[in-house]
Order: C-alpha cells, then sequence, then structure tokens
C-alpha cells in the first residue's frame, strides 16, 4: 500500500505572512485593460438604465391603460 514515510509539518507562519505571499500572487490588471474594463461597465450599466427605464414606462402606461377601463 502506502509507503511508511513521515510527513513533515508544515511550517508555522503568521497570519500576515500568509497574507503577504498571497499578495504577492495576484496579477494586477494594465492600466489600459483597467480603463477598457471599466469603460465597458458604464457602457452597459448605461444600455442597461435605459432598457429599464422604457420597460418601467411601458409598465405604467399598461397599468394607467387597464385601470382607465
Amino acid at each position: 500500500m502506502a509507503d511508511n514515510e513521515k510527513k513533515t509539518p508544515a511550517k508555522k507562519e503568521s497570519f500576515f505572512a500568509g497574507v503577504k505571499k498571497e499578495w504577492n500572487k495576484i496579477i494586477w490588471p494594465t492600466r489600459d485593460d483597467l480603463v477598457k474594463q471599466t469603460a465597458v461597465v458604464v457602457f452597459v450599466s448605461i444600455i442597461m438604465g435605459a432598457i429599464i427605464t422604457v420597460a418601467d414606462s411601458a409598465a405604467l402606461q399598461l397599468v394607467n391603460w387597464l385601470m382607465s377601463l
């Protein structure tokens, strides 16, 4: 089955040392990527806001029409 190898216990490190180690693994976006992604988010937010406004206005008109019957 398994070999009788002794596993060495992992080194104890402080919480902040672990945070620093993980922080260094982060791949940060370039400035150009960040600007492009921000522009896309703003554009999509404006489009979705317009769609929701039109849908809300249509629903309001429909409810007003139904109430007048």
